[in-house]
């Protein structure tokens, strides 16, 4: 036979089989979508920032900067500010033209509601900064500020608020609020969210860093290339600053947002993928189902002349076809997730489409598609041609015994490898977790027909009780074949074992909060800011006044170097932080002069640190401090592992902020709330939390991490629903003669549907309970892993597991639906006749 008539073959398949190819197809469309709206997103993301680069250092020749001494992943934070004496070097460098000293600060718009323009901490920044005319900004609408007391807003920020120019409006910078008149509105472009605030420049030092003091300065250049003008500008600069082309400038900008975009798309590939993973399941199902209904068709193929290797062709070739078709539709699909996605971080405008998508789409959709397909494919190309002669023709099955081994094998390796990455000293614990979980999952899958023999006997055994007949056929039914049974559930298990492995994490999370809050929270309240800026010091003398206060203290937060590894250290009022936290004292004690320290007992004991120990410190001004461990105290999440003199602090730190007020209260009630709360009537960007407040704040922030990996795990959820319905649907052609004899003997469309829906439920149960098994076990064992890190209560979550499994079997009345009712409306007479 030669290769045409089998193209014939695969078309007239796929128009014979297109609803169940659609379904398997469904599967294609929404692992691509994942993988192209994610690559889509971050090449639509990565042009947006490098064109935003382009225009902030458009113009920029040379940058003077002061050098960072130590790298706190902050760009702003980590390097001082620069004097102002060096922009007049500057401009004594011949070749340089229009240097411009820039100051960067946080500064929140207020809008006439009240409220911050903006989504505090995890939004779009809050930029404050001066107005220099030759940045990122265009005047469309008023002038530029000229003195105290005036601003520019970005457009779109003073849309939101509810501004126009002439409007008084209200500032809030780390000092407090500021009333100023909004004098102009400028085009930034898309910062997707970004609100800027320009100051003059004395009043942009003065508010956003201190007077006479600027981040950075920049110029172009008259005629010398840019190495040429950073060598002639680096010749007058002082030490501690250097100078670095524009062309080096942008490329850090852009290196920094295309390693975070770099771990963003690695993260929601992830998902992708298992998503996926478990796509390749339904097709596999499919595939074996399809070539099993089509054996005597298969065989007939045989014994006119078609070789074994045309027949596996012609398999594969539909596969090929459900794949493109699949990775067509799925990159259209994608095209609207990243838009979604966009929309979702504020940002607007064209996507931008690059080759990369596209390729990998479809090497994704059709290369899953076709593996899926292979074994199928090549135990079609075994059928014999002598069995189109016969009606009761099957497909033979292999023993159990090489896939119990091969199972076993694998859960036990994966285990071993789980074990070694959460519990032996290795550099990179994620590689063999990840590496442990795929091989677990692998396994449960390949035992999963010998596991399902025994649980749906279980499962189905209140079906039997309760509808008698039609629940024993539909146990039955499930029993028949184990190995499609387990290959339905194993799709659904692979999502709900990675769902509930995050609730498990979470609630863990949540328990561990809350019991450190108990045990380690001593103060009655604390006051912390919303925002990027943090609070004056001058805050804590206004609500150590406020009534029914006793005492009140700031806490700083600072990075420096020892031992030449970056360390994060807190400083502040050290006996109100201490009592506020219930720190524990192993030795020594907490009384610090101006060259102590005090450490947690896991960095004692991990630097080989004890009482009178000396420590040399850098700090990122650049100068280097010897201080003297004073004590050693129990680990506390709330101090972190060292803490410094509030002098030493402020002796190295050019703009100080305090991070948290730590308050102590005559009588912690709802009035001394009310009370702090009147002193901070002015910051909407400040928050007071009590005990209760802190939980609720740590639930709230645990819970939206939970629920967004949720989110991101319920495609595969879906996808595996969607197998679901597929193998209901193609088991009840299968089952045509079957039905129509149940039918005929008096069974009647009502028995029938219920007999479908109960076999469909079983095996989503099935599946969720052994994800459900599974993914508390992974909980579990992270937990475990990361108790030194303060996860140290295991929680599950009972409730929300038993949601899963009432969800999981509505999952199985639902796509039941569709195949049960097509059962009802089959002709009983046809049914019969059906080969």
């Amino acid at each position: 036979m030669t290769s045409v008539p089998m193209a014939r073959v695969t078309l007239r398949n796929l128009s014979a089989h297109k609803i169940r190819l659609v379904l398997t197809a469904v599967a294609v469309i929404l692992g691509v979508a994942f993988v192209a709206g994610t690559l889509v997103f971050t090449d639509t993301m990565n042009k947006k920032f490098d064109d935003l680069f382009n225009r902030i250092g458009k113009n920029v020749a040379v940058d003077v900067r002061a050098v960072k001494v130590v790298d706190s992943g902050d760009p702003g934070s980590a390097r001082p500010p620069l004097p102002q004496s060096v922009l007049a070097k500057v401009r004594t460098v011949p070749g340089v033209k229009d240097p411009v000293g820039t100051v960067d600060g946080y500064a929140a718009l207020v809008g006439k509601d009240g409220k911050i323009v903006g989504k505090g901490q995890n939004g779009p920044p809050q930029l404050g900064t001066n107005w220099t005319g030759d940045g990122i900004a265009r005047m469309v609408a008023g002038r530029a500020p000229a003195a105290a007391g005036e601003v520019v807003l970005d457009k779109e920020s003073a849309s939101k608020a509810g501004y126009a120019v002439g409007d008084p409006v209200t500032v809030l910078v780390k000092a407090g609020p500021q009333k100023v008149t909004l004098v102009g509105t400028a085009d930034i472009g898309d910062m997707m969210g970004t609100t800027l605030v320009a100051f003059d420049t004395p009043t942009a030092q003065r508010l956003l860093m201190k007077p006479g003091y600027f981040s950075e300065i920049r110029m172009g250049t008259t005629g010398p290339d840019e190495a040429a003008l950073r060598d002639r500008v680096a010749k007058v600069l002082p030490s501690g600053t250097e100078a670095v082309t524009g062309a080096k400038l942008r490329d850090e900008n852009k290196s920094s947002v295309a390693s975070f975009l770099g771990f963003f798309r690695t993260f929601l590939l992830v998902f992708a993928l298992i998503s996926i993973f478990v796509g390749a399941f339904i097709i596999f199902n499919t595939f074996s189902m399809l070539v099993a209904q089509r054996t005597r068709e298969l065989a007939l193929l045989r014994a006119i002349g078609a070789a074994r290797s045309q027949v596996t062709r012609a398999v594969i070739g539909e596969a090929v076809a459900v794949g493109f078709v699949g990775s067509t539709l799925g990159l259209a699909a994608g095209a609207g997730l990243a838009e979604l996605l966009q929309s979702t971080t504020g940002g607007g405008g064209a996507l931008t489409f690059t080759a990369t998508p596209v390729i990998w789409s479809y090497v994704v959709g059709i290369v899953v598609t076709v593996v899926s397909a292979y074994f199928p494919a090549r135990r079609a190309a075994k059928v014999p041609p002598v069995a189109a002669m016969r009606d009761d023709v099957a497909l033979p099955q292999r023993s159990m015994r090489i896939r119990m081994a091969l199972g076993s094998l694998l859960t036990l390796a994966g285990a071993g490898l789980m074990g070694l990455g959460l519990f032996g000293h290795v550099s990179n614990p994620a590689v063999p977790v990840g590496a442990g979980a795929f091989a677990v999952f692998l396994g449960v899958a390949l035992l999963a027909p010998v596991i399902s023999r025994p649980a749906v006997q279980v499962l189905g055994w209140p079906f039997a009780r309760l509808l008698r007949t039609p629940g024993r056929l539909a146990r039955q039914n499930a029993l028949r074949n184990p190995r499609r049974t387990a290959a339905t559930a194993s799709a659904l298990m692979i999502g709900l074992a990675l769902i509930t492995a995050v609730n498990v994490l979470g609630s863990s999370m949540r328990s561990s909060v809350e019991s450190q809050v108990d045990k380690q929270f001593g103060a009655d309240y604390v006051i912390e800011p919303t925002g990027a800026g943090g609070l004056s010091s001058d805050l804590v003398a206004k609500v150590r006044a406020t009534g029914g206060v006793t005492d009140a203290g700031a806490m700083y937060s600072g990075d420096a170097k020892v031992s030449g590894k970056r360390v994060r250290y807190a400083a502040g009022d050290t006996p109100q932080m201490l009592s506020g936290t219930r720190a524990k004292f192993v030795s020594g004690s907490g009384t610090l002069g101006r060259d102590g320290m005090l450490v947690d007992e896991d960095t004692a004991k991990k630097n080989s640190l004890s009482v009178g120990s000396s420590v040399p410190v850098l700090f990122p001004d650049g100068r280097t401090e010897t201080l003297r461990v004073s004590g050693v105290y129990a680990k506390n999440e709330f101090l972190g592992s060292r803490i410094l003199s509030q002098s030493a602090y402020l002796a190295h730190t050019a703009d100080p902020s305090v991070e948290v007020i730590i308050v102590t209260a005559h009588k912690a009630d709802a009035a001394t709330k009310h009370a702090l709360e009147q002193t901070l009537s002015a910051r909407p960007d400040v928050k007071v939390q009590d005990q209760a407040g802190l939980k609720a704040d740590a639930r709230k922030q645990v819970d939206g991490f939970v629920t967004f990996l949720t989110v991101l795990l319920v495609m595969s959820v879906i996808i595996a629903a969607v197998g679901v319905i597929n193998t209901l649907a193609l088991s009840v052609i299968e089952r045509t003669r079957e039905i129509g004899l149940l039918r005929a003997i008096g069974i009647s469309r009502r028995q029938l549907r219920r007999m479908i829906r109960a076999e469909s439920v079983v095996i989503a149960v099935f599946g969720a309970v052994l994800g459900i098994g599974i993914g508390v076990a992974f909980g579990a064992a992270l937990q475990h892993a990361l108790r030194k890190e303060g996860l140290n209560v295991l929680s599950v979550p009972v409730g929300t597991l038993v949601t899963y499994l009432v969800v999981a079997a509505v999952i199985g009345v639902l796509a039941a639906l569709w195949p049960a009712w097509r059962a009802g409306r089959m002709d009983v007479l046809k049914a019969i006749s059906t080969d």
